[in-house]
C-alpha cells in the first residue's frame, strides 16, 4: 500500500463507515484512487459462463450500488465488476446507522436493506459504462413489493441490455423474508420469470444465483439441483452471514449481515460442498473473507472459477486488488498451473 493511500485510509477511519464509503466512491469518480489498469497474463485469463475475464478477481456487489464509479473501478485491476443491488423502484433502505466497521475482526456488519436509486436511474448510468470492462448487475426486490419474485425479472428487463451478466440476489439478510425465496418451489418459479425476461434481451447474458452461507445441507442440495436443471450461468457463494461466532469487536452484536475475514471458512466450505454436489459442472464464484492472494487461491482450489471481494478493501485499500491479482499469478506459477481453470477444485476435499 502506498503512503498516500495509507494516509487516505487513516482519514476515512475518522468518519463513520457509511460516510467513508461515500467519500471512497467520490475519490473513484474524481480519479484519485489507485488505477493500475488491466491486469492479466496467460495464466490469469479465464472464461466463466461465457465471459472472457482478464483475471478471475472481481468486485462484489454492494460497493458501487448505483453504478456511479464505473470509470474508476474499471481501471483498478479487477477482472470484472458487479454493481447494485438494483430494485424496480428507488428505496432509501434501513435507517442509519446501518454499516459498522469491526476493525479487530477485519470485518463489517451491514443492514442497508437494498438502498439504491432504482433500476431506471441505474440503467441510464450503465448506458455510459466503460465498454472494455466486464460489468454485471445484482438484481433485487423492493421491500414493499407485492410480488418480489417478479421484481427480479423487471430489473433484468430494464437493465439487462447494458450489462454482461446479472445476479439474482435472494440471500441478503436485510430484507424481511427475502431468503425464503431460496426454497425449491419459490426459487424455481422466480428463476423461470428471470429466464423469460432474459430471453427477451437483445443478447443473452449469463444469470448467476447468489446464495446465503447459512443454509443447511438439504437446502444447499436443493439449490444445486435447481441450478443444474435450469439455465443458470453459475452460483455465487456466498452472501453475508448471520453468524457471530468468534467475533471480538464491540459492535459484533449489531443486527445485519457479517462480511469480511470471519466469513472465509464458512463460505469456502459452502463453495466446496457446491462443487461436490454439482460435480464441478457449474461455474462457481467464491466470495467471503478474501483479503489476500493466498485466500483467493484457496477459494479457486476449493471449486471457484472466479472470486469476488469487497470488505477487505476497507482495511487494505484499493491497491489490494493489484496485490491479490499479481500474487495469484505467482501462486499459480509456483504450483505448475498453466491457467486458473487448471487449479479449480484441486483441493476441494480439504473443505468437506
Amino acid at each position: 500500500m502506498r503512503f498516500v493511500e495509507r494516509l487516505g485510509l487513516a482519514a476515512l477511519y475518522r468518519c463513520d463507515p457509511e460516510t467513508a464509503h461515500g467519500l471512497a466512491i467520490r475519490a473513484l469518480r474524481l480519479g484519485l484512487a489507485p488505477a493500475p489498469g488491466r491486469l492479466t497474463s496467460p495464466r490469469l485469463r479465464t472464461e466463466v459462463a461465457g465471459l472472457a475475464l482478464p483475471n478471475p478477481v472481481g468486485l462484489a456487489a454492494g460497493f458501487d450500488k448505483n453504478a456511479t464509479a464505473l470509470s474508476g473501478l474499471s481501471r483498478a485491476g479487477f477482472g470484472f465488476l458487479e454493481v447494485g443491488a438494483a430494485t424496480p423502484l428507488p428505496q432509501p433502505g434501513n435507517p442509519r446507522p446501518r454499516l459498522f466497521r469491526l476493525t479487530e475482526d477485519r470485518a463489517a456488519i451491514n443492514r442497508f436493506g437494498f438502498n439504491n436509486d432504482g433500476m431506471e436511474a441505474i440503467a441510464a448510468r450503465l448506458k455510459t459504462r466503460p465498454r472494455d470492462a466486464v460489468i454485471g448487475l445484482n438484481l433485487g426486490a423492493n421491500k414493499t413489493s407485492e410480488d418480489r419474485a417478479a421484481d427480479f425479472a423487471r430489473v433484468l428487463a430494464c437493465c439487462g441490455p447494458q450489462v454482461d451478466f446479472a445476479t439474482v440476489n435472494v440471500s441478503s439478510p436485510n430484507t424481511e423474508r427475502l431468503r425464503d425465496l431460496q426454497g425449491r418451489a419459490a426459487l424455481t418459479a422466480l428463476l423461470d420469470g428471470v429466464m423469460a425476461a432474459r430471453a427477451e434481451l437483445p443478447r443473452p447474458i449469463p444469470v448467476f444465483l447468489k446464495i446465503a452461507p447459512d443454509l443447511e445441507a438439504a437446502a444447499l442440495a436443493e439449490i444445486a439441483d435447481v441450478a443444474q436443471q435450469g439455465a443458470l450461468g453459475g452460483i455465487i457463494a456466498t452472501n453475508t452471514t448471520l453468524s457471530r461466532d468468534g467475533l471480538t469487536s464491540a459492535q459484533r452484536d449489531e443486527p445485519g449481515g457479517l462480511s469480511g475475514q470471519p466469513l472465509f471458512t464458512r463460505s469456502t466450505r459452502v463453495l466446496a460442498q457446491l462443487h461436490e454436489l454439482t460435480g464441478g459442472s457449474l461455474p462457481l464464484i467464491g466470495v467471503g473473507g478474501i483479503g489476500s492472494a493466498e485466500q483467493a487461491y484457496a477459494k479457486i482450489k476449493a471449486g471457484a472459477s472466479a472470486v469476488q471481494l469487497y470488505t477487505a478493501l476497507v482495511f487494505g485499500g484499493l491497491s489490494l486488488v493489484q496485490e491479490i491479482v499479481e500474487g495469484l499469478d505467482r501462486l499459480l506459477e509456483r504450483d505448475g498451473f498453466a491457467s486458473v481453470s487448471e487449479a479449480v477444485g484441486t483441493d476441494v476435499k480439504s473443505w468437506l
